[in-house]
């Protein structure tokens, strides 16, 4: 089976040995070579490859957060110099896990089980991307920064500077730092993703950074309105109030 191949890893030398050991397989070709996160989501997008080859820690994007954003790819092994990351690969659904330095048999065996998957699976990039990154990450570990693409553009939001998320249908609007950004997930996967004591679900269609409420209001008999920083009003329904004064005590 003849494969398309793009590579993501930030050091040269790096690139160049798998490089190396790919191109003796006689089967592959390397359709693109990307040294951070940014190019590696561009060129899976562009090139729509069998198998992406992906480093772990890289610039500007982190390997699990090019697989989030990347659509395109087939099949992942991540490479990598760190034995701490193997589990994490593999619940988020990469094919194989190489740890350098590997040899030339270790690769061809890595090979063999992406044209096994290819031929035989779905792939990874079958299954949805926020499960996979919430797959990837270990119990009690929350997002610290929030990855949303805009056509080409790849905009990173710490979740420190994010106010609040609002659902609309299988999206979210994001709003920072006085903009909104439109991300294609759900709010229930977003909150599960974020620290619950960081952040609070209000209503069912908001999710709220607590540091970002200055007060609650009453607005009906069962309903009040959590006034942000900035003046925004959020709605707070009963079960919001509830879990609002479970986290902060009684706004009086």
């Amino acid at each position: 089976m003849k494969l398309r191949a793009v590579m993501a890893d930030d050091e040269e030398l790096a690139r160049e040995v798998l490089r190396e050991h790919l191109l003796r397989d006689g089967a592959v070709e390397i359709v693109a070579e990307c040294s951070n996160g940014f190019e590696a989501v561009k060129a899976i997008h562009e090139m729509r490859p069998d198998v992406v080859f992906l480093d772990v820690q890289m610039p500007k994007l982190d390997g699990f957060e090019v697989l989030e954003l990347a659509s395109g790819a087939k099949a992942v092994v991540f490479v990598t110099a760190y034995d701490e990351y193997a589990m994490r690969a593999f619940d988020a659904a990469a094919v194989d896990y190489l740890l350098k330095p590997f040899s030339e048999t270790r690769l061809t065996a890595s090979l063999a089980r992406v044209r096994a998957r290819l031929g035989s699976a779905p792939s990874s990039a079958e299954m949805g991307a926020h499960e996979l990154k919430q797959a990837s990450r270990r119990p009690g570990e929350f997002l610290e920064r929030i990855v949303v693409k805009d056509g080409p553009r790849v905009h990173v939001i710490p979740v420190g500077k994010l106010d609040y998320a609002v659902a609309q249908d299988d999206y979210v609007s994001l709003r920072s730092e006085g903009r909104s950004w439109l991300k294609q997930q759900t709010i229930g996967s977003l909150e599960a993703a974020l620290d619950p004591r960081r952040f609070i679900r209000t209503h069912r269609s908001h999710l709220v950074n607590l540091q970002r409420i200055a007060r609650i209001e009453p607005n009906t008999k069962d309903t009040w309105l959590a006034v942000l920083v900035d003046g925004t009003t959020v709605p707070v329904s009963r079960a919001g109030y509830t879990r609002f004064r479970e986290l902060v005590g009684d706004p009086g």
